[in-house]
């Protein structure tokens, strides 16, 4: 998204604030100003941060990606440069009418003036790129999760929201862990909050999550998997160990968590998904221990 006052950091002509045909008069300013904070919208006005983003989804040459949140299409210009069909989701409408108006010429950008979360997943395979409202990160996340034919995400979310999904922090998210064997998280760069219009409290970062090839553990467990995870995220007694007591055996759950790595009485947020994948392996009975050991 984008509100960029003065040259463009690349030489070209920079983009016009959002605002300035129809919202530069006091009212103008005070219902744009009670829109964007009731839609949570902080638009990047960094080109070049724009262009990593692009970057590091790694996209496939003529696949399909999605956008949701496309604001003033700071981020779809660079999407739709490369040989893809881009999809762009504003649920504002002023927003929607000008990213209409901007990208008429371009027969491979569509703009939806929908709701992404309402939206449904593409049956064939595409990719989740944007700049998403913090309000709506948890949403948008877990529809990512939801599509089958997700190939990846790469958003730009609160920075300590993206670490604490990527275990950045020392600590793993009960979403993380439930969803490793599936999808692989990952940090990106940090961007400072000058980088956006209005300025937020907080600096933002990339977060990727890449549906991975095959799943580290055979699919006929995965549910079983994640119904070990739930278990030990339960908080019963304090610990991991002490809420697998609760199902297994004491020592069943001690030779587990000696193969895996885990001392008696951590806290379970310390538990790497790697640890998870060799625990669930001992506990259900799961064959083929050597997928997990592919977990990083």
């Amino acid at each position: 998204m984008a509100h960029i006052h003065g040259p463009g950091r690349d030489g070209r002509p920079a983009e016009r604030s959002p605002g300035r045909s129809r919202e530069h008069g006091p009212k103008g300013r005070k219902a744009a100003g009670a829109r964007r904070r009731s839609l949570s919208q902080n638009f990047l006005t960094d080109a070049s941060v724009a262009r990593r983003i692009v970057r590091a989804a790694d996209l496939p040459e003529g696949g399909l990606v999605l956008e949701p949140g496309a604001g003033d299409g700071m981020i779809t210009s660079h999407l739709a440069r490369g040989n893809r069909r881009v999809t762009a989701y504003e649920v504002d409408p002023y927003f929607a009418r000008r990213l209409s108006e901007r990208f008429a010429a371009s027969p491979r950008v569509r703009v939806r003036p929908a709701d992404f979360t309402a939206a449904p997943a593409p049956r064939g395979p595409f990719s989740v790129v944007g700049n998403i409202p913090y309000s709506r990160t948890s949403a948008i996340v877990d529809w990512c999760l939801r599509a089958r034919a997700l190939r990846s995400a790469t958003l730009l979310t609160q920075w300590e929201y993206a670490r604490k999904r990527t275990g950045a922090s020392g600590r793993w998210s009960r979403l993380t862990v439930l969803t490793w064997p599936q999808f692989e998280w990952a940090l990106g760069d940090r961007v400072r909050r000058d980088r956006f219009h209005p300025v937020p409290r907080v600096d933002s970062g990339v977060l990727r999550i890449v549906r991975r090839p095959e799943p580290l553990l055979p699919g006929a467990a995965l549910a079983d998997y994640r119904a070990l995870v739930e278990a030990g995220f339960s908080g019963v007694g304090g610990s991991l160990d002490a809420s697998l007591r609760r199902l297994y055996r004491a020592r069943r759950v001690d030779a587990a968590l000696r193969t895996a790595g885990v001392e008696r009485g951590t806290v379970v947020a310390f538990v790497t998904p790697r640890q998870w994948a060799v625990l669930s392996c001992h506990l259900l009975g799961i064959e083929g221990g050597q997928v997990a050991g592919k977990v990083r």
